[in-house]
């Protein structure tokens, strides 16, 4: 078997990365807030220090941001836009920090990285993502090394003696998944999973944006694991830099002869890996309607058993990991099981990333360890609530549940967070303060989900359509005592007797909104109230 070192040569983009550099970060939201000319403007600058594209640092709330490493010294900058980018290219060239845009000189100068634990998220806003050779600089493919020395059963024995858990939804073993797919015999296949539709969820979009390398050595461990010589990165048309990146990532590693035959020279390695995009349909993030998709059929789900490890796509195995898991099967073998292990809580080890948005000063992306408190990521990260007091907290997205201000000493792991009714699912956090209503908060996602719904199941097209009905009723002031028995009632049912996962837990946020919030119910049906005045018909009516 060969080394990595002998395909690339990251001798200059170490001393790259180690030296005098500037960067600007350009994946969607740098992008979306101005970056794009802020990086044109500095490199016609003539600065002498090289000038790097970065992917997101995270910091979402800042964009677009701009480091400097001049002189020894390191800089931090916010809110560098077209109109004020010139006064930074003054002071780079005077060799002086300007005061007036810096943040600090190291993350950890900032509270919003001082509770963070950045493993998988390392090279996120450090490196040029379509830089092979940063990324070996920075210890890539040293996961890829670690997992050839080993025997393929041995690595999946890694992955479960490390507790690493699937982090698209409820949590399952990888460890476990893994074996039952490794056992089988004939062509196999792997499919990372990058269809993220949650409202206010974008770490998988981040991570494929400004680590590309990462998920694919990722994929390159757990298709050798499992024994699969053709891999699919399965995301949505929506996210075409992620898709522009992705496919420029997988390309340069052919070019290099690190994906094909024969990978580092390791007999039987073999590996093929391509991007399919999808409509954007929420459903297709279900593991079966996905398959679906990517063999040219319509996005429905299909019944389980058989699962997929038995039958997946085109009646072969199939295993299927989302972004974030894959992210970290690659750093656990870089890092190791021992030092992996040292992350998190007993049940789940390692960190999780988690987008911070809705009503929060501070909105991003953040990968904090398992075990951390939701109100440490909530204050300590985020900054706290913005324009109001904290309400609750909407987690796992449109099919997650929402907890009240009053238990934010939670603590982030699976078992606890659903024991509260809601779900981890792929880490979207969003915010609510006391301006929000809690009602027309699970109208809202009962909208989302019945628009969502592929319609194959009569009790998630049905039922869900008849639930957001019942939470229109409500917000507009029709609703009636007896409507909320019907409502606990029907989505009792949708939850049991749903086909795939998006029907099973669409009543989620209805059902967590009236475990803790039913006075506001009452108050709809009740008193024809809404505190919050967002239900419009029923503003300046009665006790309003």
């Amino acid at each position: 078997m060969k080394a990595i070192l002998d395909y690339v040569n990251p001798t200059d983009a170490a001393k790259r990365l180690a030296n005098d550099r500037v960067t600007v970060g350009v994946a969607t939201c740098g992008i979306s807030a101005g970056a794009a000319p802020v990086l044109e403007e500095l490199k016609k600058s003539g600065l002498p220090e090289p000038i790097d594209p970065v992917g997101c640092a995270g910091m979402c709330y800042n964009e677009p941001i701009v480091t400097v490493r001049q002189n020894g010294a390191y800089s931090i900058y916010a809110h560098i836009a077209r109109e004020n980018v010139g006064e930074l290219i003054e002071s780079i060239r005077d060799g002086k920090a300007n005061e007036k845009y810096l943040v600090g000189h190291s993350l950890q100068d900032i509270d919003y990285y001082k509770k963070q634990k950045r493993l998988v998220m390392e090279n996120c806003g450090v490196i040029d993502p379509l830089s092979l050779e940063q990324y070996v600089a920075s210890g890539g493919f040293t996961g890829l090394e670690n997992a050839l020395e080993m025997r393929p059963a041995d690595v999946v024995k890694a992955v479960s003696d490390a507790k690493l858990r699937g982090r698209g939804g409820a949590g399952f073993p990888t460890g476990t998944k893994w074996s039952i797919i490794a056992g089988k015999t004939g062509k196999k296949y792997l499919v990372c999973n990058g269809d993220e539709g949650d409202p206010g969820a974008f770490m998988n979009r981040t991570l494929l944006e400004s680590d590309p390398f990462r998920v694919l050595e990722g994929m390159m461990i757990a298709a050798y694991a499992i024994g699969a010589e053709e891999a699919f990165v399965y995301t949505r048309e929506e996210y075409p830099l992620a898709i522009k990146t992705m496919d420029a990532a997988i390309k340069l590693l052919q070019e290099r002869k690190l994906l094909g035959e024969r990978i580092l020279d390791k007999d039987g390695f073999n590996l093929k890996i391509s991007v399919k995009k999808g409509a954007g349909a929420f459903v297709c993030g279900e593991e079966t309607a996905l398959m679906n998709s990517i063999m040219g059929n319509r996005g429905y789900p299909m019944p389980r058993p058989p699962f997929p490890a038995e039958k997946g796509l085109w009646g072969r195995p199939t295993n299927i990991n989302n972004v974030d898991t894959l992210g970290n099967v690659a750093t656990l073998f870089k890092i190791g099981v021992a030092e992996y292990s040292k992350v998190g809580t007993d049940m789940t080890k390692g960190t999780k990333a988690v987008c911070l948005v809705g009503k929060i000063n501070r909105a991003g992306v953040v990968e904090v360890p398992f075990g951390i408190t939701l109100k440490e990521i909530i204050y300590d990260i985020g900054g706290g609530p913005q324009d109001g007091e904290l309400k609750a907290v909407q987690m796992g997205g449109p099919s997650g549940g929402c907890i009240p201000a009053n238990l934010m000493d939670t603590p982030l792991d699976y078992e606890t967070v659903t024991k509260l009714g809601a779900i981890i699912g792929s880490g979207g956090m969003i915010v609510l303060n006391d301006k929000d209503c809690m009602v027309e908060v699970a109208r809202y996602f009962m909208s989302f989900v019945q628009d969502e719904s592929c319609g194959k199941c009569t009790p998630c097209r049905e039922g869900n359509y008849r639930l957001m009905e019942y939470m229109e009723k409500l917000t507009s002031g029709e609703g009636t005592p007896k409507d909320l028995g019907q409502i606990r009632k029907l989505a009792l049912f949708v939850k049991d007797c749903s086909l795939c996962g998006l029907g099973q837990t669409a009543p989620n946020p209805i059902l967590s909104t009236m475990t803790y919030f039913m006075d506001e119910y009452k108050e709809h049906v009740v008193d024809k109230r809404c505190r919050s005045g967002r239900c419009k018909k029923l503003t300046g009516k009665s006790g309003t």
